[in-house]
């Protein structure tokens, strides 16, 4: 296994050696003003529990999630639908940031509220029919640095990168198509993290 916990440079590199890209920018804003946003965020948005389909079973999970976007745009996974709450002030700000740095446009974000590291998410990849084929999904990080892990679907090859409070990670082109991703859990996070991961919705009946 490969671990790639480089220093981030004005033009990150690709982290895959492969079948898609992955930039790494490293924080986008100092501490101050991510520990800021987390706070907000933490007391301001709207968190729900969110439920996944596994093993045939429907379940809770301790992982909240909330779900923002340029109009209700309705959004499938796990066999459950959501439908996007309006933009608060303080998500277009980071809208237009995250906008700035990779030089896409998104009109959706979905959060993530993860309580500590026991909580976290199952390799999988977002390739949902409702997400922009190939577009640009970008990340931004809040909170405990956590690993965020790679794995190829065909060689199995795999690399991770540490997520820190403030940054920000780039994925586009194939990426969906060869490669899953997973944040895995770990008993040394005692802190919660919150992950904003900005998209394009596309042919949405919401």
């Amino acid at each position: 296994m490969l671990d790639l916990f480089d220093d981030p440079k004005a033009t990150p590199r690709n982290l895959l050696p492969c079948d898609g890209e992955v930039h790494y920018y490293g924080p986008i804003m100092n501490a101050m003003q991510a520990s800021q946003h987390f706070s907000t965020l933490l007391t301001e948005i709207d968190w729900q529990h969110d439920t996944a389909l596994i093993m045939g079973r429907q379940i809770t999970t301790k992982r909240k999630v909330a779900w923002y976007g340029d109009q209700a745009f309705q959004y499938t996974y796990s066999h459950h639908t959501k439908i996007a709450q309006p933009w608060n002030y303080q998500l277009l700000r980071l809208k237009a940031l995250v906008e700035a740095e990779s030089g896409a446009s998104f009109n959706a974000c979905l959060l993530n509220l993860y309580h500590d590291g026991s909580e976290g998410m199952a390799w999988h990849s977002d390739a949902e029919k409702d997400l922009q084929k190939h577009g640009v999904i970008a990340s931004l990080s809040f909170g405990a640095e956590r690993k965020f892990s790679f794995k190829h679907k065909q060689t199995q090859e795999s690399t991770s990168v540490v997520l820190q409070h403030g940054s920000l990670l780039i994925m586009k082109g194939c990426t969906q198509d060869y490669w899953l991703h997973r944040l895995p859990p770990s008993t040394k996070v005692l802190h919660p993290r919150i992950s904003l991961t900005f998209r394009t919705i596309v042919n949405n009946n919401g």
